[in-house]
């Protein structure tokens, strides 16, 4: 499948966290689909940020359980990547703001 690295690659996430990671390890979180493989989720950022990936990891986050009066049912479940890219590399998110 050729996909775009705009359909690869859903939206970053931004939390206390993820900030802290960023700034001591070198590494940003994304949400990807859930279908995306690593080499995919790669290519993507190497080309839709022009940096360099070194490793990357992803999981699989499973949906929160609702409930909505008497009945129950999970929510969707996503997948995240969190990319570590070469030292003295950096990614801006807030460029375009």
């Amino acid at each position: 499948m050729n996909r775009s690295p705009e359909q690869i690659l859903i939206r970053p996430l931004i939390t206390e966290k993820v900030t802290k990671v960023q700034e001591d390890v070198n590494q940003y979180c994304f949400e990807v689909l859930r279908d995306a493989n690593k080499f995919e989720v790669r290519s993507a950022i190497e080309r839709l940020f022009g940096v360099k990936v070194v490793n990357v990891n992803t999981m699989r986050v499973p949906g929160k359980w609702k409930r909505v009066g008497k009945s129950f049912g999970r929510g969707a479940g996503w997948k995240k990547a969190v990319v570590t890219l070469k030292e003295g590399d950096s990614i801006e998110l807030f460029d375009r703001v």
